[in-house]
């Protein structure tokens, strides 16, 4: 497994990492630790969790996904484990979390991260992530920023300066951001160079053949300041497999929770999926292969977030990794892109 440092750290992840937000949800803590077990076995020993997870977050079961990490982890050499987790936001109906005070202030991320620690059973996280903005910001499916939705929020300093306190206490290595905009990432980065603190390493937005926004300007970002891109949805909630082309009704998580379908649903997801998996077709590729393979050799990718709720999904979506697509193949996706732009953002 190739390995890459995130951003200008000397953290060194493979580039495939282990999401984890069905565990709890859609796999048992037994799933879940098979999952772990296998991926550390093909040389992912990055594992990316929340403390909202599992997703959909629902009061009854936010924070299993931790401690089902969290069990298998206390059986491993911590040293040889790459832990990533994030802060939950606010903005969103998760009243539960945290009593609500889910805003980004030295008290709230300190709640956070102590709680994530238990749940994790570990003295430490490797990388911390704000999984979302403080601020007002088009995310999961929205595109167009809205004025009107603007509320008040914590000055970025003060979420600054805790995280660089976590570093410094030795509770966080790194710390990251994630669904973040350019104009966030350029003013985190001009402010914590100004106040001397310490830079994320890296942003974990949705990337996928569905959605390319992050080459929209956060590329080029990522590519000066050296941030690594963690790209999550490489295969669109699974609809970049295909199995919803023969049969929309097919057993998955778009259907089976509702609240997913205005993502991936959107009126040219459909036929540019339809399209790329004819495309994987001609070429003897499966339509994950095609997917994964764009993904996993993309200049702009740090490492590569995947998921899955079977271990036959896990194989495949590993195995993927040895996929390259030729000059043919990449053209003929570009092709595509440019026919169905980012209908999925």
């Amino acid at each position: 497994m190739n390995a890459i440092l995130l951003g200008n750290s000397d953290l060194s992840v493979p580039s495939v990492c282990l999401g984890t937000m069905t565990f709890g949800q859609q796999n048992s803590e037994a799933d879940a630790h098979a999952q772990l077990d296998y991926a550390l076995g093909q040389g992912v020993n990055f594992i990316d969790t929340a403390e909202m997870y599992p997703v959909p977050a629902r009061a009854e079961t936010t924070g299993l996904t931790e401690r089902h990490v969290g069990t298998w982890l206390k059986r491993q050499a911590r040293d040889r484990i790459v832990l990533a987790t994030k802060a939950t936001g606010p903005g969103r109906a998760l009243d539960w979390i945290r009593e609500g005070r889910l805003d980004f202030n030295r008290a709230n991320l300190q709640l956070a991260l102590d709680g994530s620690l238990q749940r994790l059973q570990t003295d430490y996280v490797d990388l911390y992530q704000l999984h979302w903005p403080d601020r007002n910001v088009p995310m999961f499916g929205r595109y167009h920023f809205d004025p009107a939705q603007e509320r008040e929020t914590v000055p970025l300093q003060e979420t600054l300066v805790a995280l660089a306190d976590f570093i410094r206490a030795g509770k966080v290595r790194h710390w990251g951001l994630s669904n973040e905009t350019p104009w966030g990432l350029m003013t985190v980065l001009r402010l914590a160079d100004a106040l001397g603190l310490p830079r994320p390493v890296s942003v974990q937005n949705a990337y996928s053949l569905l959605n390319r926004t992050w080459e929209n300007g956060l590329a080029e970002i990522g590519f000066r300041e050296r941030i690594s891109l963690l790209a999550y949805s490489p295969l669109g909630f699974g609809v970049l497999s295909g199995k919803y082309l023969d049969d929309p009704k097919t057993p998955g998580r778009v259907n089976l929770f509702a609240g997913f379908a205005g993502r991936y649903g959107k009126p040219n997801t459909a036929p540019a999926v339809a399209a790329y998996a004819a495309l994987a077709r001609r070429h003897g590729l499966t339509p994950t292969q095609l997917a994964l393979g764009f993904v996993y050799n993309r200049w702009c990718v740090g490492s590569t977030i995947v998921g899955a709720t079977t271990m036959a999904q896990l194989q495949e979506n590993l195995a993927a990794r040895e996929t390259r697509l030729n000059p043919d193949i990449l053209a003929d996706i570009e092709r595509i892109h440019l026919q169905f732009t980012n209908p999925a953002p």
